[in-house]
């Protein structure tokens, strides 16, 4: 259970914002000399080269029973439909079954009659009704939306929040959660045979609620860690800034 120790202190010393993001956990402040601050910024430059270079091309094994520590949960890099919600605030009609709406900007070019629509209060997210665009109308700077719902909405409420789905697509796309930011690079775990998984740079398009297209970097039907590819990520940064920091010897 090697790896399971270093996952749990990994995770108490980045925090369960960090966990949730995959961002790397942040340094303490502490006072440094210029050369040793040099120092570290060149080692971070080694260890970003390395990777890119496929120097840890032989990515992080995870055996069963690590893999059940972790919950660890594989997705398919495959065509979906790629979604952006547009949010706005609706009222509701005296007969309970239409909502009204107003769009400016950008997102008023994106809705169509026949979306699908999800409206809640704004103090009762969970009570959530489904609805569809049943008509646009264009007027200055925008246009009205008019949404009907598939049952009468709740009681003694007329201000709702509507979340509009737009769909851009299908793309080759892989689940949002299975993204590793670093700057401006993407990485996502792709798993290589059972138990092995190897860190891979893809380049992204659009990005979606749930979704994110794939332009290139994975291929269709790979196997991709979503949940767990923090703890994996940082196993993997762990053995590169080890073999990295270790001075040069001199002859």
């Amino acid at each position: 259970m090697r790896m399971v120790g270093f996952v749990l202190a990994a995770l108490i010393s980045a925090g369960h914002a960090n966990a949730q993001y995959g961002r790397e956990p942040a340094r303490p402040a502490q006072a440094t000399t210029s050369a040793n601050s040099g120092g570290a910024a060149q080692s971070e430059d080694r260890v970003r080269a390395r990777f890119r270079s496929g120097a840890r091309a032989s990515g992080t094994k995870v055996d069963q029973s690590q893999a059940d520590a972790l919950t660890l949960t594989l997705s398919s890099v495959s065509a979906r439909p790629v979604q952006n919600w547009i949010r706005t605030a609706g009222t509701i009609r005296k007969s309970g079954k239409v909502l009204d709406a107003v769009l400016t900007g950008s997102d008023a070019a994106l809705v169509k009659p026949g979306q699908r629509v999800r409206a809640f209060p704004p103090s009762s997210r969970s009570s959530m009704y489904q609805a569809f665009v049943t008509r646009v109308v264009p007027r200055a700077g925008g246009v009205a939306v008019e949404a009907s719902l598939a049952s009468t909405g709740r009681p003694n409420t007329t201000v709702y929040v509507l979340e509009i789905v737009v769909e851009q697509g299908p793309f080759l796309s892989v689940p949002n959660e299975a993204i590793i930011e670093e700057g401006d690079t993407h990485i996502v775990y792709v798993q290589q045979q059972p138990g092995q998984y190897l860190p891979q740079e893809i380049h992204t398009g659009i990005q979606g609620e749930l979704y994110t297209q794939v332009l290139d970097g994975a291929k269709d039907g790979d196997q991709v860690v979503t949940f767990g590819s923090f703890f994996i990520d940082a196993e993997q940064k762990l053995k590169g800034t080890a073999h990295i920091s270790q001075p040069p010897r001199h002859p």
